[in-house]
């Protein structure tokens, strides 16, 4: 940390008040861009799906069009819930470029603000059970002159998801990154490895050494091309208990399992 004061802690969400509080959400954030956070989170989604809760995708800021026009990771996203939102919702802040979302805005005129983001995360959530928010690039990725990623978990109260690209330098990557995490006084619900280089080396070796490191096992070690996450990898995450349809998620209740931080 710098000599800038004390780290930034979470504050409650904003817009939603008690009813917010009740809902379920988890922020996916990972070790670096194209690393699978899209992909982890389209198949929490489809696991909740599938246990019969109601579940929603949010990217709140996404940079580059794809060749069909669209924003693959949104359209992701929508594909995998089964809750009716608008655009404006689910992605409040979206650019053209793929470049990093503070220049884009800046290209543009404009300004991510957390309020607005925190307004849309507020009207998701009061018509679902779970919210997945998915990041862009990796935790620390800027959004403004002093914002960052994780302003954006703090500012909703939301537990973290760190997914973990396993390929070469991810130990380095995924440390520094639950350190961050940390140090934001954020929860860190749990890890995913995803294994996104089929060519690495003994891939299991750095699985072991981050389970030894951060303090607890993968929620999933998914395999090159695994689409899915199971009912155990829930349960983890602290979604056992809304998939059964028992209770509510909390970001209490979420980050309960394994807080490796």
């Amino acid at each position: 940390m710098s000599g800038e004061g004390p780290p930034r802690a979470a504050r409650p969400p904003e817009g939603g008040g008690a009813r917010s509080a009740l809902r379920g959400g988890t922020f996916i954030t990972g070790t670096d861009t194209g690393i699978g956070k899209t992909h982890v989170a389209a198949a929490l989604l489809r696991a909740l799906v599938a246990g019969g809760r109601r579940a929603v995708g949010m990217k709140p800021v996404a940079a580059g069009i794809g060749e069909d026009g669209r924003y693959a990771d949104v359209t992701a996203l929508r594909a995998a819930g089964n809750v009716d939102t608008s655009d404006d919702q689910v992605n409040p802040y979206r650019f053209a470029p793929a470049i990093a979302p503070h220049v884009a805005a800046a290209l543009e005129g404009r300004a991510i603000d957390l309020a607005r983001i925190a307004r849309a995360y507020a009207a998701l959530a009061a018509r679902a059970d779970v919210v997945v928010v998915e990041g862009a690039g990796g935790v620390l990725v800027p959004l403004g002159a002093r914002e960052d990623m994780l302003d954006i978990p703090a500012r909703l109260a939301l537990p973290v998801v760190l997914v973990v690209g396993v390929r070469l330098g991810c130990i380095s990557h995924a440390l520094a990154a639950a350190l961050a995490i940390r140090a934001r006084g954020l929860v860190m619900a749990g890890w995913i490895a995803n294994r996104v280089d089929p060519a690495m080396e003994r891939p299991g070796d750095s699985v072991a050494a981050l389970a030894e490191r951060l303090g607890c096992a993968p929620a999933a070690d998914l395999a090159f091309g695994a689409t899915d996450v199971d009912a155990a990898a829930l349960a983890t995450l602290g979604f056992g208990a809304v998939v059964r349809g028992e209770a509510a998620a909390t970001p209490a209740s979420i980050g309960r399992s394994c807080d490796p931080c």
